[in-house]
């Protein structure tokens, strides 16, 4: 069977390229949903944590994101995914993408946290004293001096993110989802042709890869451009 065949046998024949279409449209999806959840929890956790260490104050809430961030940084994705779906959402369906998004959000919101930390705690204790010798309590402080030149810091890491993120939701599958992966994967089992499923799996994850990549590139020479100005 020739290359041209193989891929009509493949994708075109009986529309199978639908599968890889819906699979690609729910990965992009759970990825971008999960990646604000991933955000807005990751900031808020970061916040209290760095609010902790340098105030002293919030104990009990930086002790529950203490173990927060070691559960689920110390995990696997692919348990936390299958117990949010098997466990927390036993008796209730609020959906397969939404239970991916709530999984993946989670998972994401660890490593965003520490991402934001660090960020927080990178910048000049004399920023803060700037802050409060201006008249500045100590919220004002952290949302008008902090976190903009954290945010400015930590965009290329939350970048980096974002692809990792990507790629993590590759595992979708296992709880029935048909992502980008699970499209090829069926496609796989009606043609029992591995090769060129996969491979136009592997090239779609790329080309996003390769294009979130420039685009976290371009955000880095951006911003250093800005500091020499």
């Amino acid at each position: 069977m020739s290359l041209i065949e193989q891929f009509q046998f493949n994708f075109l024949d009986d529309n199978r390229w639908q599968f890889i279409v819906s699979g690609l449209k729910n990965t992009i999806i759970i990825t971008f949903f999960a990646v604000l959840l991933g955000i807005f929890l990751g900031f808020v956790i970061a916040i209290v944590r760095s609010t902790h260490d340098k105030t002293g104050k919030l104990k009990i809430l930086n002790a529950i994101c203490r173990v927060y961030l070691t559960v689920i940084r110390g995990t696997p994705t692919m348990v936390q995914l299958l117990i949010v779906y098997y466990v927390i959402f036993a008796t209730v369906d609020p959906g397969k993408i939404v239970v991916a998004i709530i999984a993946f959000g989670m998972n994401s919101a660890a490593y965003v946290a520490e991402i934001v930390r660090s960020g927080i705690m990178s910048i000049d204790q004399g920023q803060f004293e700037a802050g409060r010798s201006l008249g500045l309590n100590y919220t004002q402080t952290m949302t008008k001096i902090i976190l903009p030149q954290a945010v400015k810091n930590i965009l290329p890491a939350l970048g980096n993110e974002l692809i990792v993120l990507l790629k993590e939701t590759s595992i979708s599958g296992y709880i029935g989802l048909t992502d980008l992966t699970r499209g090829g994967d069926i496609i796989r089992s009606q043609t029992y042709s591995a090769l060129f499923p996969l491979l136009a799996v592997a090239a779609i994850y790329l080309v996003i890869v390769c294009f979130l990549t420039y685009l976290v590139g371009k955000l880095e020479r951006r911003l250093r451009t800005n500091e020499r100005k």
